[in-house]
């Protein structure tokens, strides 16, 4: 992964590509959006971008609030998949 910032258009060009990655760090439960940044090895910027495209789609949902105040995502079963 380059150290420089990319564009926000090019960010969310790769969502639908980032989504299965996504969904599969989930596998194992809800994580913040830093850890699934550190499981992926994105900044947590770009997962931001992602993880709210598929929240907006249904893909994922908020589960719990951590103390620190970052909210725990997991994915949301889905018709067909």
């Amino acid at each position: 992964m380059s150290s420089e910032k990319r564009a926000v258009r090019e960010i969310v060009r790769e969502e639908m590509l980032m989504r299965d990655k996504i969904l599969a760090a989930l596998g194992d439960g809800p994580l913040t959006v830093p850890e699934i940044a550190d499981a992926l090895g994105y900044p947590a910027y770009e997962v931001m971008y992602w993880v709210m495209g598929m929240r907006k789609y249904g893909y994922v949902s908020e589960k719990e609030l951590t103390d620190e105040g970052y909210y725990k995502y997991g994915a949301v079963a889905r018709e067909g998949a």
